[in-house]
């Protein structure tokens, strides 16, 4: 028994000796040339140990400033941080990258892999979309540069998805508004979705069925006075939305709040009727 424990302990730190052993081949040292410790960084790169080649490409860069080495140490540093979903990271080498190679072949690369760090970067629709913006501008930054390019398709899909998360945005806080019963706030924010995302689907055409809801809601809790005015609000909600959406989803209910807020303002006439008589 203590025979083959010793035995077994034996052959363990042997193989960690050779794995060690190994490991340390991989390592830069002090006096590698430039070439060598390249061909390290991109051993432990194709090995996908990602944050050791980052360490490795960083140090290719600070001794090969300058020369096609460090260049391509530049790119695959920032592969590495995006591999290793350290986003941010990436980003701000894939923008350094284009920087430093405003002519590399590589270029139309780099900047649409920067803005898809930033559409990774970017969160659930109820967080703070800087992300989300920064995303968007660096798609269409792209799609301008690179009209033709293979992936311009892509990024635009990715700005339609991202520009329907931020109507999400809106119209989810103009339902909260809705929902606490402010209804002129309510029409005001499902106003920014249908001005600001009139293509997004659902949100544009539920945001102006909702926003013909605000406005009679508005109309039938508001002073006399007020209510014709508001009244008159909804039906122009109503025309905007017959216009833009002849046959959306929502058209059924969009009748219904279109004949209540006639009724509305039948009922505010016939009271201007009687009290003027």
């Amino acid at each position: 028994m203590t025979h083959n424990y010793m035995r077994a302990i034996s052959l363990l730190l042997f193989a960690i000796l050779i794995l060690t052993s190994c490991r340390s081949e991989e390592l830069i040292r002090p006096g590698d040339s430039l070439e060598v410790a390249y061909e390290k960084a991109m051993m432990q790169y194709n090995e996908e140990e990602y944050s050791d080649a980052a360490r490795a490409f960083e140090t290719v860069i600070s001794i090969g400033r300058g020369t096609d080495y460090g260049q391509d140490a530049q790119y695959y540093l920032a592969e590495s941080y995006f591999n290793s979903n350290r986003y941010l990271l990436a980003a701000s080498e894939y923008e350094r990258y284009a920087q430093y190679h405003p002519n590399s072949p590589r270029r139309e690369e780099v900047d649409f892999k920067e803005a898809l760090c930033y559409y990774e970067l970017s969160p659930r629709y109820r967080l703070d979309q800087e992300y989300t913006t920064r995303a968007i501008e660096s798609f269409r930054l792209y799609r301008t540069r690179y009209p033709d390019a293979e992936r311009a398709d892509q990024a635009a899909d990715y700005i339609s998805e991202l520009r329907n998360k931020l109507a999400h945005r809106d119209y989810n806080a103009a339902d909260f508004y809705m929902r606490t019963e402010r209804y002129n706030s309510a029409a005001i924010y499902f106003g920014l979705v249908i001005d600001n995302y009139p293509e997004s689907e659902p949100w544009a055409e539920q945001a102006l069925v909702r926003q013909i809801e605000s406005y009679v809601l508005y109309a039938e809790n508001s002073v006399p006075d007020k209510q014709a005015e508001r009244y008159e609000k909804a039906l122009e909600s109503y025309n905007t939305y017959l216009q833009l959406f002849p046959q959306g989803d929502n058209r059924g209910k969009a009748e219904d709040l279109f004949d209540r807020a006639m009724a509305g303002l039948g009922e505010v006439d016939d009271q201007s009727v009687v009290e003027s008589n």
